[in-house]
């Protein structure tokens, strides 16, 4: 499980951002913890900051390598 303030990336869609909470949304009518994600500018958005919800699974821990 994630910590808030963890970075994480999205497997699927590369989205790469700071988890800033949990929710929970049925998916094929099972409950479904969902993680959501702060998400800094990507080269394809005309957004500058945006949350992403999506299942905990999708993501993976993101760090720096040294």
């Amino acid at each position: 499980m994630f910590s808030i303030g963890d970075y994480v990336l999205n497997q699927q869609t590369g989205h790469l951002g700071k988890v800033v909470g949990y929710g929970n949304h049925p998916i094929n009518h099972v409950d479904t913890v969902t993680l959501k994600v702060l998400v800094a500018e990507s080269a394809n958005s005309q957004k500058r900051v945006f949350v992403v919800e999506d299942r905990v699974s999708a993501w993976i821990r993101w760090s720096v390598a040294s």
